[in-house]
């Protein structure tokens, strides 16, 4: 995943014209409160229920 600056009026224009989808996904992610609520309880065990209720995929 590429990174981005997305505070920065600029890379964010620059991420929107070049980004990749999963850079647009992760950012949608991260800005869920639901989402960080979910993940600071089960940050200790990523259980396939969490990563199929937030399409998540790990890869080593």
């Amino acid at each position: 995943m590429s990174e981005f600056d997305w505070r920065s009026p600029e890379a964010y224009q620059h991420a929107i014209k070049s980004g990749e989808m999963a850079d647009f996904a992760w950012e949608s992610l991260r800005r869920s409160s639901n989402y960080r609520a979910s993940y600071r309880e089960n940050r200790s065990q990523m259980t396939s229920e969490f990563r199929r209720r937030w399409g998540i995929c790990f890869r080593p």
